[in-house]
């Protein structure tokens, strides 16, 4: 490494080593979310307004000491702002009698209108078929009263959620795997407000429903440790009639252990497995210990998890009850292991690599969540999560022997096609990621992040197709670098910290190329360095439908791992 590159290295390092819980795990800090602290307040106002004063208080105090000047919000402090952000936050406010003009006028302009019809028909079309957000929003809007007609908004069958899961996939849910709470729960209060002929029919599900809700509920509460989903389950029970029951309860309890004491909240608690897994494979070797290797072993699921019906073997992406298992941090706990125990197998290995196999979809590719559970964007394929299973299996696979060997090359070589494929469909545009996107890009999109971190796995499989699909999409790395030597989202758009040290992590694959190109990209982050905006927050994570959030050790453990490549 140059020395500019050793002295950010030293500070990035103390900086990781210094975040660390004292439970041996990384649980970072995301970014406060309006969204998240919006439906949060309306949620608890719902339940009982009298018993939650302190919260909803502080939080309406936090909401609008961050409003920008016309009445508006983005989803972090740091995001621009828009629509959802801003409406749900109108809602909030306007429930405890702090209506804004300016906020009323903004949204009118964004929907097409101020009337119930255009509110409705506005949020629809922003989200499109996907009814995993836009239904939630349009019935708190329904409870705050700015939504009277509840046949403006499309109806949850919420009787679905009592059949097997293992039906599910067959149904067409308008929603996403994760989110079958809220179909529940929204579907209820929505037959609570509506007349039908089968109404009384549909009455007879109700008890079941709400013991299938009980059932999927985990023990702190929260429902995916998110509070978006815990509050919209908990104002529509409570609307229907379920303020006491014991979902509801949990679901106050979860809200107002995980408020900050700035009475904000997050859009989900932590992101406590994935973090250690990124942190675990830069540490140094001195500091890569048998009991950080158990502690990632112990995060893997053991039992069927109640939301998806997944298997037991895969890792969530926090150490919590509520976390669901999916591809991109099963793939990286297992790289941490193979990594940390220096690639001796154990159980949790063989059940990851199981899990992952059952994960992949029919046509080759891997999902995040769920094996074709439906036709919405969240259960599609995806070329990172994909690259990150084809490394997980590669490092693993010198291991095994007999059918899971096997097992293991026909999903590699099924992956592989499926990537091949995809990089002969891209016509040399890059890979759009699923998770992470550019707010500054006009589609929102983040090729350069989906290219650069599939080409490092790739590479790092070491795997010869893998590594020769790679190398064809380098020259889209290379064509986004902007003038300043840094990398944004996609082509033209602002460098950022994060992408650019995820190009820089794939650019380390080729020591003899782009050598011009690395320099100037290390200049760029020597730069940010040395002005102290090196670790400013940037927004680059999505969570559900196009909600933003950052994570304050993303550029940290981002910019270790392009050094670790570059030294290496």
């Amino acid at each position: 490494m140059t020395r500019q590159q050793q002295e950010m290295y030293a500070d990035a390092m103390q900086r990781l080593k210094r975040s660390r819980s004292d439970d041996g795990l990384w649980r970072g800090m995301l970014s406060s979310s309006a969204i998240s602290t919006s439906v949060s307040v309306f949620a608890l106002q719902r339940i009982d307004a009298v018993a939650y004063r302190p919260q909803i208080d502080a939080g309406i105090r936090w909401l609008r000491a961050t409003m920008e000047c016309d009445g508006t919000w983005g989803d972090s402090v740091e995001s621009p702002s828009n629509m959802t952000a801003t409406l749900l936050t109108y809602v909030s406010l306007h429930a405890v009698g702090q209506s804004l003009p300016e906020s009323r006028r903004y949204l009118a302009r964004q929907l097409g209108g101020d009337s119930e019809e255009a509110l409705a028909q506005g949020v629809l079309r922003y989200y499109g078929r996907d009814l995993t957000f836009s239904v939630p929003i349009l019935t708190m809007c329904a409870l705050a009263g700015l939504v009277s007609r509840w046949n403006l908004i499309p109806s949850f069958p919420f009787e679905l959620a009592t059949l097997p899961q293992r039906l599910f996939h067959r149904l067409n849910l308008p929603v996403v795997s994760y989110a079958i709470p809220a179909l529940i729960a929204i579907g209820i209060c929505q037959m609570h407000h509506k007349r039908g002929l089968f109404k009384p029919l549909r009455c007879l599900f109700v008890p079941k429903a709400m013991r299938v809700l009980l059932r999927m509920q985990p023990t702190d509460g929260g429902f995916l440790e998110a509070a978006p989903l815990t509050a919209f389950v908990a104002m529509c029970l409570a609307e229907a009639g379920f303020r006491s029951h014991e979902v509801t309860r949990r679901c106050a309890r979860f809200l107002v252990a995980t408020v900050r004491p700035d009475g904000s909240w997050p859009i989900d608690t932590n992101l406590s497995g994935w973090l250690t897994s990124l942190a675990a494979k830069v540490l140094p070797r001195g500091e890569q210990s048998p009991e950080l290797a158990a502690l990632i072993a112990g995060l893997a699921t053991t039992s069927v998890h109640p939301f998806t019906g997944a298997a037991p073997g895969g890792w969530g992406w926090n150490d919590l009850s509520g976390s669901v298992p999916d591809g991109d941090d099963t793939s990286g706990a297992l790289v941490a292991l193979h990594h940390l125990t220096h690639g001796l197998r154990s159980p949790q290995v063989d059940n990851g690599l199981k899990w992952l196999i059952g994960l992949q979809n029919s046509d080759g590719g891997m999902p995040t969540f769920c094996r074709g559970w439906g036709r919405l964007p969240f259960d599609r394929s995806t070329p990172d999560i994909t690259a990150h299973a084809i490394l997980a299996m590669g490092l693993w696979l010198p291991a095994l022997e007999g059918r899971q060997r096997r097992d293991v090359e026909r999903s590699l070589d099924r992956m592989l096609t499926w990537l091949r494929q995809q990089s002969t469909a891209d016509e040399g545009n890059g890979w759009v990621p699923l998770w992470f996107g550019d707010q500054d890009a006009p589609d929102e999109k983040a090729p350069v992040y989906g290219t650069a971190t599939a080409i490092d796995y790739l590479m790092s499989s070491r795997h010869p197709v893998a590594t020769k699909l790679a190398q064809t999409q380098m020259g889209f790395i290379i064509r986004c670098q902007n003038e300043d030597g840094g990398w944004g989202g996609d082509l033209g758009v602002k460098s950022k910290v994060t992408y650019t040290c995820r190009a820089l992590a794939a650019l380390a694959h080729f020591p003899l190329e782009h050598e011009k190109a690395r320099e100037r990209g290390w200049a760029y982050l020597y730069e940010r360095f040395q002005a102290g905006t090196l670790y400013e927050r940037e927004p680059i994570g999505l969570y559900f439908s196009r909600l933003w959030y950052s994570e304050e050790l993303y550029h940290v453990l981002f910019l270790l791992n392009a050094l670790k490549n570059c030294e290496r």
